[in-house]
């Protein structure tokens, strides 16, 4: 009895099997794949590519990083140019007063 019920699930997963590759063997023929797996392709390429860039952009970050740092270490040591401070401006001079004329 119990090798008759593993002998029937056996046979059940064996139909299963096989209409499942039929069922797949039709969908890939359907041109409606055919587009979807183009289209996954093409997504994969442009993904790569995306990556490539964003690569680029992290070597960019680094070097960008280096030189803000060796700036930082140029102007912090004072060696260069005293930056111009700007002078008050002078007080503008009085307008003579009119004259009273009588």
């Amino acid at each position: 009895m119990a090798d008759r019920k593993q002998d029937l699930k056996n046979d059940l997963i064996g139909i299963f099997t096989d209409r499942g590759e039929d069922v797949v063997g039709k969908i890939v023929d359907l041109p409606a794949t055919q587009r979807v797996i183009e289209a996954g392709k093409e997504l994969r390429e442009r993904v790569e590519e995306l990556q490539k860039k964003v690569r680029g952009i992290d070597e960019l970050e680094k070097r960008v990083a280096a030189l803000e740092r060796r700036v930082a270490k140029l102007t912090g040591q004072g060696g260069g140019r005293k930056a111009t401070t700007t002078r008050p401006k002078a007080k503008p001079k009085p307008k003579p007063k009119a004259s009273p004329s009588s």
